[in-house]
């Protein structure tokens, strides 16, 4: 693909991306590299929720149940590595820890929110397409 320009267009702001994709360092990627995490099957539900407020990892653990303990605490340390979220300790025996949002974190949310938006208003229509293909002969 030598040369290669592909043209992105985000017709709802007008912004358009150019991007030639033979020039693309793959291997230091910023989109790859941070759509990474995010992307993540949790991720995003955990976002969502801290994103309303502030909470204690048990209450997560309970907004979530299909996630175990491994993942949740896995998934909040990625997060936090990152920087999109923050973790408190209060001296309490046992001791308790609450996770927020931080300023990296709520501006990442505004695009992801629009995105999560558009998952709920077209998860039928997806899952239509996946029905047709998935019926016809390869």
């Amino acid at each position: 693909m030598r040369g290669s320009v592909v043209n992105f267009r985000n017709k709802a702001e007008g912004a358009a991306r150019a991007i030639d994709i033979s020039k693309l360092d793959f291997s230091n990627c910023p989109v790859r590299d941070v759509m990474q995490q995010i992307g993540g099957k949790w991720s995003t539900l955990l976002l969502e929720a801290l994103s309303q407020q502030p909470y204690r990892f048990g209450a997560l653990r309970r907004m979530v149940p299909d996630i175990s303990q491994r993942m949740l605490t896995q998934t909040l340390r990625d997060l936090q590595r990152d920087g999109y979220i923050e973790r408190e300790v209060f001296p309490t025996k046992p001791p308790s820890v609450e996770y927020r949002m931080t300023d990296l974190g709520r501006s990442l949310f505004e695009p992801l929110s629009r995105l999560l938006d558009w998952a709920e208003a077209n998860h039928d229509a997806v899952r239509a397409a996946r029905a047709r293909f998935d019926q016809t002969p390869p």
